[in-house]
């Protein structure tokens, strides 16, 4: 057989349309793990991503940090977990959750870092707090960075995310973990087009957003008046 052939055995199968293993079902189960990953990430990192931003401290410290984060082996995270707390979500949401901090943490740092220096000077000026300059004017500026570094996050974690299977729990990758377990070929590549799939859909959704976040006047396709 063929990827068409495969594809289409995988896509025409009654457990794909209803049931535990619809693909309605473990693309659910898929989103939630990616959602929550993001969540408890983007509340570590982007907190103190806007604040060493603003400050302009511990950018080293954050080169470092991302650098290490992203060195440290998925799999080997979620043999660990296991390991020390058992079988269980956190033995995947721990991986993804340091798999999307970095780039979380990057964009808000540099995306504040980015705000022009005057603009920040004439808040200041007209007698603004740290506060409201850093939330009214440079997070706005920031806002484009913000959305890169989330995008690559949640792309990262939807296409790692598979590595939930590996320890009895669900989502896309359980097609190709189960599919190789038995062979089952149409299986895994059906999985596979499903992850490639959605992290295309994000890829697109991401493009859009970051483009209307940008200043009306270098937005792409668009001429100022």
């Amino acid at each position: 057989m063929n990827w068409i052939d495969w594809l289409h055995t995988f896509f025409t199968a009654p457990a794909r349309q209803t049931g535990p293993d619809a693909i309605a079902h473990r693309l659910a189960e898929h989103l939630a793990f990616t959602g929550e990953a993001l969540l408890y990430a983007g509340l570590l990192a982007v907190p103190a991503g806007l604040l060493l931003g603003y400050t302009g401290r511990g950018a080293a410290v954050v080169t470092v940090l991302t650098g290490t984060a992203r060195a440290l082996p998925t799999l080997g995270l979620v043999t660990l977990v296991v390991l020390l707390a058992g079988v269980g979500e956190s033995a995947v949401l721990v991986p993804l959750v340091v798999l999307a901090i970095p780039p979380l943490l990057a964009g808000a740092v540099e995306g504040v870092r980015g705000t022009d220096p005057d603009l920040r000077d004439a808040a200041r000026g007209i007698g603004l707090t740290h506060p409201r300059v850093l939330f009214q004017v440079c997070l706005p500026a920031a806002l484009p960075t913000l959305l890169a570094g989330l995008r690559s996050a949640t792309i990262q974690v939807i296409a790692t995310a598979t590595v939930a299977a590996y320890v009895g729990l669900g989502g896309l990758g359980r097609y190709v973990i189960d599919g190789l377990a038995l062979r089952d070929f149409p299986s895994v590549a059906g999985g596979a087009v499903l992850v490639v799939l959605l992290a295309l859909l994000t890829q697109l959704l991401f493009a859009g957003l970051i483009r209307y976040a940008l200043p009306p006047g270098v937005r792409p396709g668009r001429t100022a008046h």
